[in-house]
């Protein structure tokens, strides 16, 4: 029987879970059917498009996306304390950007009076919301249901267009969240679906290059903030141009046609993380073959396991093979 899904998110533990949801019935998400030759590539716009709007609803961020032929990689962080932060007034609001709220709501949100019984009917609404808005079940319920129902009108077809349950791993450590960006970032150029990351469409990593060509960071996607941990914004606690750099570097080593190594900074970078560079370049070509299950090194492991109450840690031979490297 498959774990439930509030059985592998632990707060306490990481706010980082990598998720994946993959197409059933051969269907394609995008890309060109070789069989048939119909293009279906306008659906990652659809992709897209709807990922960056749950961004601006749910207290969830993004880090890393990839949308792939038949399969979408996401990499997200649960802000709680934002969640938490909202007035019931912001709850039901952030919720009605993407649900139908009845009369109840809309007065409520209008801040017009209440009668007692309504208001018990607010407060039980509230509550329900606000966890919903934070769980990634609900997000990914969001992001998939409307996709799916597009895809079925266009195919002139019923049924199920993604996989029943989607997939997804906690990442307890910055090791972890950082070679599972990258794995994510780097998918189009391992499936041979575009040649750099510049030219990688539909992707987290694009999204991050073009905008620091700007010297910014895109609004859409949780920004890096640098490598101090005080007094810090929320953030990714590397630094930008480091990332991207070491994105690069790694994808031209993965890539056969390109001479590639890795740069004094990814060099760094990796110290910091206590990372080898044989070890990443195996964990950012492989991840989802090693790690089947949460990912960090075996103290990060273990704590996470006994908080679940889980009685065995799950790929801990992996993690410590490739994670616990000091």
């Amino acid at each position: 029987m498959p774990t439930p899904r509030k059985a592998l998110v632990s707060l306490e533990d990481t706010p980082f879970y990598h998720c994946i949801s993959r197409c059933v019935r051969k269907a394609f998400l995008c890309g060109v059917d070789k069989h048939t030759g119909q293009s279906y590539e306008h659906r990652r716009d659809w992709v897209e498009l709807r990922l960056l709007q749950l961004a601006k609803v749910f207290a969830i961020d993004i880090c890393a996306f990839a949308v792939m032929s038949n399969h979408l990689h996401l990499v997200l962080r649960i802000d709680a304390e934002l969640a938490k932060s909202w007035s019931d007034i912001e709850v039901v609001a952030q919720w009605q950007k993407l649900f139908k709220g009845d009369s109840l709501n809309h007065s409520f949100v209008k801040g017009q009076p209440l009668e007692s019984y309504q208001q018990a009917i607010i407060n039980k609404r509230v509550k329900e919301y606000r966890i919903r808005l934070m769980d990634i079940s609900w997000f990914m319920r969001a992001l998939n249901e409307p996709i799916a129902r597009k895809a079925n009108a266009e195919d002139k077809c019923k049924g199920r267009f993604w996989e029943g349950r989607f997939k997804s791993q906690a990442l307890l450590d910055e090791a972890a969240v950082l070679a599972c960006m990258a794995y994510v970032d780097l998918n189009p150029i391992r499936a041979k679906m575009a040649d750099s990351p510049e030219t990688s469409d539909f992707t987290s990593i694009q999204l991050r290059i073009k905008a620091t060509l700007k010297g910014k960071q895109p609004d859409s996607l949780l920004s890096f903030v640098g490598n101090e941990h005080q007094d810090m914004p929320k953030g990714l606690m590397f630094n930008a141009k480091d990332y991207l750099q070491l994105v690069d570097d790694t994808g031209r080593i993965q890539r056969h046609d390109k001479r590639g190594a890795i740069s004094r900074s990814s060099e760094q970078l990796l110290h910091r993380l206590n990372i080898p560079a044989e070890n990443w370049l195996k964990m950012t070509a492989e991840f989802t073959k090693i790690f089947k299950g949460p990912v960090g090194n075996t103290q990060e492991l273990t704590a996470y396991c006994e908080h679940l109450e889980r009685k065995r840690r799950q790929g801990a031979a992996n993690c410590h093979r490739w994670l616990d490297c000091s």
